[in-house]
């Protein structure tokens, strides 16, 4: 999808009852940054098509993408009430 400006891009991905991962390409490493801080998305990407990182990342889902009590890698297990984010970024230069 592809959106005019910031606002509009964050409050698509906001507005959608699954937040399991989202990403943007830019680049601007501010617009990167505020994207990635702002966006309600367990897993984020900037420029990287699809934030799907090493094993050991945790495999975070936020909203309706989350799962039953399976946050399944390490101490996520545990911490099952915390709203984590795995952010993957990818900057050419």
């Amino acid at each position: 999808v592809r959106e005019k400006d910031l606002d509009g891009a964050i409050e698509i991905v906001n507005k959608a009852d699954y937040g399991n991962a989202a990403a943007i390409f830019t680049e601007s490493g501010k617009v990167g940054r505020e994207f990635a801080s702002r966006v309600q998305a367990g897993m984020v990407g900037v420029n990287v098509g699809v934030p799907a990182p090493v094993a050991f990342f945790p495999f975070v889902g936020w909203k309706n993408s989350f799962y039953g009590d399976l946050h399944a890698h390490g101490k996520d297990a545990i911490e099952f009430y915390t709203e984590k984010k795995v952010i993957t970024s990818r900057w050419l230069g």
